[in-house]
């Protein structure tokens, strides 16, 4: 009988995750991040160690972290956790729980848990994509995260604006250094300043105003489906999948599924397209579920 443990390391809270070695949950908690990385680290100990001695055995510990263990250095890279950055996480934490832990992308986890059992589960090749303040993705294939050589691998929101229109020129600075970054296009942040002008950074209004009748809404929501429409076009004719599951918050956009693969048609190199585009299963869930299910078992048949 096999436990598995999830974490979902955020920047405000770190939540675990029991799973039964079916795959039910046990248990959830959630507790405040901690602000420094010692702390983190003595805090997720904590909580397994707790959750531990509730069932009586020891489980087996993956966490999704907002960054990426780099394959040169062993650090952490590119975490919006500014904490994490430059440290051997994986290591660290092992140490502590005596035992190897595996650690993964948040938005690799995302993927990862749609495609175990969630909205994607029985596809072969799943593209997760998060977009809510940030923009982010995952690749799974038969179930197993694609991570690359690099640990780059669906570092969707730092892929360029596919098939730019003479307004959208010049393309827009990113906070990476590089312009046309998709994030600075199809983020939360994104869609508030294509309604309300500079400034603008809460989006949370802008379907309900657009129900409504307000016109500067509705064709901000029109022109963040068509650049989103794009963005997923350009993925598939690279990678193909059998799936592409939405998170994050701007996922749940009235209708935004739905319009996907008729607005992605044109960019699309085939003479048949059908795409499967789905609303993510687990919600706010799914990251930690999936850190849970980095590791596979026999029942799991990976």
């Amino acid at each position: 009988m096999t436990y598995r443990i999830g974490i979902d390391l955020g920047g405000t809270k770190t939540e675990i995750l029991l799973l039964a070695p079916d795959g039910t949950e046990v248990l959830r908690r959630r507790v405040a991040t901690p602000a420094f990385y010692a702390e983190s680290l003595t805090t997720i100990a904590g909580l397994v160690r707790a959750v531990e001695a509730e069932i009586g055995t020891q489980a087996m510990v993956g966490v999704g972290i907002p960054g990426t263990i780099s394959p040169a250095t062993g650090k952490v890279q590119n975490a919006n956790s500014n904490a994490l950055n430059g440290h051997a996480f994986d290591l660290d934490l092992g140490e502590l729980l005596a035992r190897e832990v595996r650690v993964a992308n948040d938005a690799n986890c995302f993927a990862l848990s749609e495609a175990v059992d969630g909205a994607a589960a029985g596809a072969a090749i799943v593209f997760g994509v998060i977009i809510g303040t940030g923009c982010g993705s995952g690749i799974v294939v038969h179930r197993r995260i694609l991570e690359g050589r690099h640990r780059v691998a669906g570092e969707f929101g730092h892929t360029p604006l596919p098939w730019p229109r003479p307004d959208e020129m010049p393309l827009r600075p990113c906070w990476c250094g590089q312009a046309g970054c998709l994030e600075t296009y199809l983020a939360g942040p994104a869609l508030a300043f294509e309604c309300d002008g500079e400034g603008a950074r809460d989006a949370t209004r802008v379907a309900e105003r657009a129900a409504a009748g307000d016109e500067r809404a509705r064709r901000a929501l029109a022109i963040h489906s068509d650049r989103l429409a794009r963005a997923l076009a350009a993925i598939t004719n690279i990678l193909d999948p059998d799936a592409i599951v939405l998170g994050g918050g701007l996922s749940n956009l009235p209708g935004l599924a739905e319009s996907l693969p008729g607005l992605m048609k044109p960019y699309i190199f085939a003479d048949h397209f059908a795409p499967n585009v789905v609303r993510n299963k687990h919600g706010d869930s799914s990251g930690v579920r999936g850190a849970a299910w980095l590791w596979p078992g026999k029942e799991a048949a990976f």
